[in-house]
């Protein structure tokens, strides 16, 4: 966890030091590559968490995730739907549910941590 979480510390520094400018046309393909990520990441902490993390299942997920998203925008863009709306409604809802989810495994923890010191 902790490596991951430095991971990512890392790689926005640098995002953000990098000096790397996206051109405006790219930016939606961009943010849904970087939502997609998110989703992927957020499903791996919940995986860990429970004990069931496994790489290849994570890493072909976060490829697989970013892929598709940019696809369904690029597929959007040529057919001229908002196809982002649903992206951004699929991948914000397993967000949600992921976060959700990583709550509930703290919260019993931390129920279970309570009632164990209580007890002795």
């Amino acid at each position: 966890m902790l490596v991951a979480l430095i991971g990512l510390v890392i790689g926005i520094t640098v995002g953000i030091f990098s000096g790397i400018v996206f051109p405006p046309g790219f930016s939606a393909y961009v943010a849904m590559g970087i939502l997609a990520c998110m989703d992927s990441l957020l499903g791996g902490i919940y995986a860990n968490m429970r004990e069931d993390f496994r790489w290849k299942v994570f890493a072909t997920g976060f490829v697989t995730n970013a892929v598709l998203a940019i696809v369904l925008i690029w597929l959007g863009n040529q057919l001229s739907i908002d196809l982002s709306i649903a992206a951004i409604v699929v991948y914000g809802s397993r967000m949600f549910n992921n976060i959700s989810n990583i709550r509930h495994l703290l919260l019993n923890k931390n129920e279970e941590k309570t009632s164990g010191d209580a007890q002795m």
